[in-house]
């Protein structure tokens, strides 16, 4: 495994961070107090790609593989984690199914302007009966000709109020279980489509989630994503595909952590000296580090799996638990690092904290990727001992 970078992939990991610490960060407070992303930073992002880091370059985007997507997720969660789930969602599970399983005809008609980012995607899967439990869907699509109605709610649907791109799971033989669950692409402004209201979360401010309804929608046959019956696994193949992203940009914000505990060490005093000469901020540091050099060695080999076309439904799994739980514990020590500093809201300790707890629940909970865990674990066992018997 070799995670070296070529020397055209380092300079553009150089140009996004400077435009990550120097462009967005510092409108970090200010994204915060007006729960909004300036108009002037998505143009920004879009001109310097990063709506197009998914898609191939046969469609205008970058091309750089799940390794190359790694390197510059981690440089964009160095900054305000409602500006990175932004462009998380979109290149991640808002295009990533229409990258894998879409027609030439759909690849043609969506991923040019999705690259550009003149579309933006969204995926909705959850709805209120149905989060960890992803098959039991009540969103129902029944054909009629040339269409499909489909019928139903979802729910904490990311960049819903934004989308112009729809990644959706409905109900299309409710006798077979998930093996009755299909995909389809549902674009804004399709009669019948209903955006809810934006919901008020603990964190991620500037990145919008709401309902989404569908009264009667009408949806052509041509946007079936994939095969009839095949949306559970698509579902599960979109966010496996994005748990290294995730993962990714859960590092660049780790890494940003460790930096500002190791300032703030440096320059808060106490007991006359700096606090980084006590022993216990030294080994809080040095959690932190190992956590984030654990965090990346695993990122980087689940990312270069994926490229290599290797099965890393385990992997996967296992770096979404890993990413998260790491994400926790390091905020949690930022926040005892800088003390009563951490728990306001004029320095931006306080906002990674609240930021970093969804991510033990979105795109799967820790529990959920446990099972996942396990259950391949069980496989694997079962597999090897039906060899040797």
């Amino acid at each position: 495994m070799d995670f070296k970078v070529d020397a055209e992939l380092e300079d553009m990991r150089k140009n996004i961070r400077h435009f990550i610490d120097h462009t967005v960060d510092p409108l970090g407070d200010q994204i915060e107090r007006e729960d909004h992303i300036p108009e002037h930073i998505m143009k920004l992002s879009k001109e310097i790609g990063l709506f197009g880091l998914s898609i191939p370059e046969e469609y205008g985007g970058l091309g750089i593989g799940m390794v190359g997507k790694c390197v510059m997720y981690e440089e964009i969660g160095r900054t305000h984690n409602g500006y990175t789930t932004v462009i998380g969602c979109h290149t991640g599970i808002g295009s990533v199914g229409i990258v894998e399983m879409g027609t030439e005809a759909q690849k043609q008609k969506y991923l040019p302007r999705m690259a550009t980012g003149e579309l933006t995607g969204a995926f909705a899967l959850t709805e209120p009966s149905a989060g960890s439990n992803a098959t039991a869907l009540k969103t129902v699509a029944v054909k009629k000709g040339d269409k499909y109605i489909i019928n139903g709610s979802k729910h904490y649907i990311t960049n819903a109020p934004i989308a112009d791109v729809f990644t959706v799971m409905a109900i299309t033989d409710q006798a077979k279980g998930a093996k009755g669950i299909t995909s389809f692409i549902v674009e804004k402004g399709t009669k019948g489509l209903i955006i809810g209201k934006t919901e008020e979360k603990m964190g991620l401010r500037g990145s919008h989630s709401s309902e989404v309804f569908f009264e009667d929608c009408e949806v052509p046959v041509e946007n079936v994503l994939g095969v009839e019956g095949q949306g559970y696994v698509n579902a599960l193949k979109i966010l496996g595909n994005g748990r290294a992203g995730l993962a990714a940009r859960n590092l660049g914000s780790c890494q940003k952590l460790l930096e500002l505990s190791l300032k703030y060490a440096h320059e808060r005093v106490q007991f006359g000296k700096p606090i980084v000469e006590q022993q216990i901020i030294q080994h809080y540091l040095a959690e932190m580090a190992l956590d984030i050099e654990s965090l990346r060695s695993m990122t980087y080999r689940v990312a270069w799996m994926v490229d290599e076309g290797m099965n890393v439904i385990k992997e996967a799994a296992m770096i979404k638990l890993l990413g998260s739980e790491i994400y926790n514990r390091i905020a949690d020590k930022a926040v005892q690092i800088h003390g009563g500093l951490g728990y306001i809201k004029e320095y931006p300790i306080e906002r990674y904290y609240r930021d970093a707890r969804i991510t033990k629940i979105y795109e799967g909970t820790s529990e959920i990727q446990k099972n996942i865990i396990a259950s391949q674990l069980m496989k694997q066992y079962a597999a090897s001992h039906s060899v040797n018997a």
